[in-house]
């Protein structure tokens, strides 16, 4: 006898905050909901140390402490979350099919993409090594701990000029370390960056190695042309060379645009009927906790509208 797909009315592919927010109130609007998180469910926030940002938190929250709250909420209310990955998910014709990493095939009548974007890093073992100890990869997250410090950006497009100048908030001195001799930021963004005192920028220079011994205590970088090495003593270094969106899974089966991101309308629909998109897997620009859970909110409330119009 053929063992039977188990069946869920909406699946939710990905373990962040977009993908338990979407999970709740898949659950809480009466569908029954599986969450699909991997191995270790909780995304890129299990990366962050502090979290002070996240409303209802009076003190500073840990990742993964944040993450774990919200998948026992999830399983308290009825979610069935599966410490699996979905490898391969046929999208063509519904209910949807997805197979897990176990070889087990699930169906889902809607599904809710949120896997998430990683940062790009520089793939430097000593950049591991501080990473939560100095280095980091959102500025936006983490700028406020460098308050009255000196920092270092590394990258030369828009997401590293703004993060320079946002930085500047905090920071006492902002190196913008950049590999070329000249910014591949908007015009705009670069007059704001020579504009600003506490910027200086960096031209022709890579890193070479991060340094400290408990937390990152400066950054060796090497001119590109000359091989001069120069010592940043900094206590803090972003990278900000871009983010990879999650979406091999759909590559070919839903609309991405040239970054690779998922294309969606402003009610997080895809390019599929059925099929919605939350987090940073279609966020280009915030990349912040709290936009991920609000469009995992509106992914699962219209997730809920299209099967109960498909019911009728």
């Amino acid at each position: 006898m053929t063992e039977q797909n188990e069946k869920f009315d909406i699946a939710v592919i990905g373990s962040g905050p977009a993908g338990f927010t979407a999970a709740i109130y898949a659950v809480r609007g009466g569908a029954s909901t599986a969450l699909f998180g991997g191995m270790a469910p909780g995304g890129q926030l299990l990366l962050t140390t502090e979290i002070e940002n996240y409303p209802g938190f009076v003190d500073p929250v840990v990742g993964a402490d944040l993450m774990q709250r919200m998948m026992k909420q999830s399983s308290r209310l009825g979610v069935k979350v599966f410490q699996e990955s979905v490898t391969a998910a046929d999208l063509a014709q519904r209910p949807f099919k997805l197979t897990s990493s176990n070889g087990k095939i699930y169906e889902a009548r809607a599904v809710i993409l949120a896997t998430g974007a990683q940062a790009r890093w520089l793939g430097m073992p000593s950049e591991q090594k501080y990473s939560g100890k100095g280095v980091s990869g959102c500025a936006t997250c983490d700028g406020f701990f460098f308050r009255g410090k000196e920092v270092a950006v590394i990258g030369g497009g828009d997401t590293a000029a703004e993060d320079a100048l946002f930085l500047t908030k905090f920071a006492t001195k902002v190196f913008l370390v950049h590999r070329r001799d000249n910014l591949r930021a908007s015009f705009r963004l670069q007059e704001k960056l020579k504009a600003n005192p506490k910027v200086e920028l960096v031209y022709d220079h890579v890193p070479q190695e991060f340094l400290g011994e408990a937390k990152l205590t400066g950054v060796d970088i090497k001119h590109v042309k000359t091989g001069e090495v120069r010592r940043l003593n900094v206590t803090g270094a972003f990278i900000a060379i871009g983010h990879t969106p999650a979406t091999q899974l759909v590559k070919g089966k839903l609309n991405l645009d040239a970054e690779g991101y998922i294309i969606t309308d402003e009610h997080t629909a895809t390019s599929v009927p059925g099929v919605y998109a939350a987090g940073d897997v279609a966020d280009t620009r915030y990349k912040q906790a709290v936009v991920a859970a609000g469009t995992g909110c509106k992914a699962a409330l219209e997730a809920l509208a299209f099967i109960e119009g498909c019911s009728k």
